[in-house]
């Protein structure tokens, strides 16, 4: 049985261990932007149904080798012996790609990275006899977390961060992650009943991750992963199990999912964001026989201060721009204020709005009835929620 980390946005984990026990993983621990699970298995479904299924995750890994080091021997013992040549082909290119040192007595990056590297070629070499490896293929990303001695290596079976669905070819300027999207509308328990509308829709995200989880298409089945470099990898089992989540996407549904911008440029970019997504699941249900369609977000292009709310009730979610991604801080806290129409033209809905800008509720002259602060890319974001 293997133990999988798959990352998150600090603050998300709860949200993405939902994911996983709705998956049907079991959850072993968490820390700050990782969760740990198990799938009670000896095979590898877990990797890749978590890769195309998970909404809010940013990377998957597998857990190679648990165990306690506070020296450089005992760092190289551990991980030589780990059944790396289970895992690894014969021509891989191993990279330690990153390094995470907390409270521990082992704290050189350099030297953990060039300790683990040496430890995985000398235990592939004498499994395999070979004296030097050729490193001519594809690259295998390994990192290592070192949390008061105890050392945690794991290999990656992403590649490409899972927010890069593969559907969003031109993200504008300083686009919202898809995770992060994904992980808004789970945070704010969106339904698809609900209506939902985006005023600043950039490039769709927020509405196009409304329309995956709406119909229930997974959200990788149109991209590659890095399981597909390991030696495990079984394309004829990808395949299962990839026409058994089109089988589970929704074409029945009734919603109601929108979006605006002020620029042209932005509800162009948008809608052909959103019929790329759509077009994904289409080919996913073609793997079953089915010729049926995902309907497509709808945009437009309005100011917000011009829109009126369609329903009695319903749902703003949006990631306005702020002094860090767009404009200047002045700018924003304008703009911010200007926003305060919302919730007269909107009544009866609610509002939620993610800004790294810390004025913001005093700008919007209103204090939120609950607030997330969260990681969204490099940025320390919160997320201000507004109810009915």
């Amino acid at each position: 049985m293997n133990t999988y980390a798959s990352l998150c946005a600090v603050g998300a984990e709860h949200i993405l261990g939902n994911e996983l026990k709705h998956l049907g993983f079991k959850l072993e621990s968490n820390a700050p932007g990782r969760v740990f699970f198990t799938d009670g298995s000896s095979g590898f479904d877990a990797v890749y149904k978590a890769n195309f299924c998970l909404r809010t995750a940013d990377r998957v890994y597998i857990q190679m080798a648990k165990y306690k080091a506070d020296n450089f021997d005992s760092l190289f013992a551990g991980c030589y012996q780990a059944p790396w040549q289970d895992f690894l082909r014969k021509d891989s290119r191993v990279v330690v790609d990153k390094v995470r040192a907390y409270k521990s007595r082992i704290e050189s990056e350099h030297t953990v990275q060039s300790m683990i590297q040496k430890a995985i070629y000398k235990k592939l070499g004498e499994v395999w006899g070979i004296t030097t490896m050729p490193e001519s293929g594809e690259k295998c990303d390994v990192r290592v977390y070192i949390d008061e001695d105890i050392v945690r290596i794991m290999l990656d079976t992403s590649g490409d961060p899972l927010h890069k669905r593969g559907y969003r070819t031109d993200g504008g300027t300083a686009p919202l992650r898809e995770t992060t999207a994904a992980l808004l509308l789970q945070e704010l328990m969106w339904r698809r009943k609900t209506p939902l509308h985006d005023p600043f829709c950039g490039s769709g995200t927020i509405a196009i991750e409304a329309a995956l989880y709406a119909h229930n298409v997974a959200p990788g089945l149109g991209r590659h992963f890095a399981y597909e470099h390991l030696s495990f990898y079984d394309p004829n089992r990808v395949l299962e199990l990839k026409k058994a989540e089109a089988a589970k996407i929704r074409t029945d549904v009734e919603c109601r999912i929108t979006g605006s911008d002020i620029d042209g440029d932005a509800v162009q970019r948008s809608a052909l964001n959103a019929e790329h997504a759509c077009v994904t699941a289409g080919r996913a249900l073609q793997l079953i026989g089915s010729d049926s369609r995902i309907p497509r977000p709808e945009f437009i292009r309005s100011s917000f201060a011009d829109l009126k709310a369609p329903f009695e009730t319903g749902l703003i979610l949006c990631n306005p721009p702020y002094g860090e991604r767009l404009g200047d801080q002045s700018q924003a806290e304008t703009l911010y204020q200007d926003m305060a129409s919302l919730f007269t033209d909107f009544p009866g809905w609610q509002i939620g709005v993610i800004t790294s800008q810390k004025s913001f509720q005093k700008c919007i002259g209103r204090y939120a009835d609950h607030q997330k602060n969260l990681k969204a890319g490099n940025l320390d974001t919160t997320l201000y929620v507004y109810n009915a």
